[in-house]
Order: structure tokens, then C-alpha cells, then sequence
């Protein structure tokens, strides 16, 4: 008769009580592979955008890819590094408001020559 940790079984296991022995346990099978810790600071230091700069991208029809929002973190990141708080940030013909210490683009606009811009309470500017 087989045993597994100390029982005596009354049939062998299809794979033998090897095979049986070698399979992880229902609490090793389902433990998590990423701590909450580390997901929850991923979506923490993500870049966001405020409700109002969510309003301005569709008002003036800025569409966004990846990669923008990829070189909009980048440009965050360094302005982090040298202790800015607010900063513009320039990419092609766009210009971001952001509040750098929670990484929030506050607002957005284009250059599209129609109005004058002119930025205020900011400390500094990156070009992305």
C-alpha cells in the first residue's frame, strides 16, 4: 500500500506517490506572485491626469499615445530629480501643466497659434 505523510492510501496515485509528493500545495498554488506593496506603488507613481486636463485633451481634440505619455513621465521624473514642484512640460506642439510631487498633468493645451500662452506659478520647464 502507498503512504503519504504517514496515511496509507488503499489505491497508487496515477503518477505515483513521487509524482504526488512533488506537487505544490493549494496554498503555494495560489499565493501571489507580486506583493500588494508593489503594485500598489506601480499605480501610485503612474502619471495621472486631473479632471480638468482630462477636459482640456478632449475640448481641444490631443490624442495621446503611449510613447507621449511614456516621454510625459520621463520628463516628470527629471524635474522630480532636480526638486521641482509644478513644471511645464513641452513635447512637440503641446504643453502640459504638472504637479510634479503627484505626478498629475493639471492641464494641456496646443500650440495651435490662435491664443497666447502664458504660463504662471510654475518652477520649472522640460523639454520632452
Amino acid at each position: 500500500m502507498a503512504e503519504i505523510n504517514g496515511v496509507s492510501l488503499p489505491f497508487l496515485p496515477a503518477g505515483g506517490v513521487n509524482e504526488l509528493k512533488r506537487q505544490p500545495s493549494l496554498i503555494e498554488q495560489f499565493t501571489p506572485r507580486t506583493k500588494f506593496q508593489d503594485v500598489f506603488d506601480q499605480e501610485i507613481n503612474k502619471l495621472k491626469f486631473s479632471a480638468h486636463a482630462q477636459s482640456r485633451l478632449n475640448s481641444r481634440d490631443i490624442a495621446l499615445s503611449e510613447e507621449d505619455i511614456g516621454r510625459i513621465e520621463s520628463a516628470v521624473t527629471k524635474a522630480e530629480a532636480k526638486g521641482s514642484n509644478e513644471s511645464l512640460v513641452l513635447l512637440r506642439d503641446m504643453a502640459f501643466i504638472v504637479s510634479v510631487g503627484n505626478k498629475t498633468v493639471i492641464t494641456a493645451m496646443q500650440n495651435d497659434g490662435s491664443e497666447q500662452h502664458i504660463f504662471t506659478n510654475i518652477d520649472s520647464a522640460v523639454m520632452a
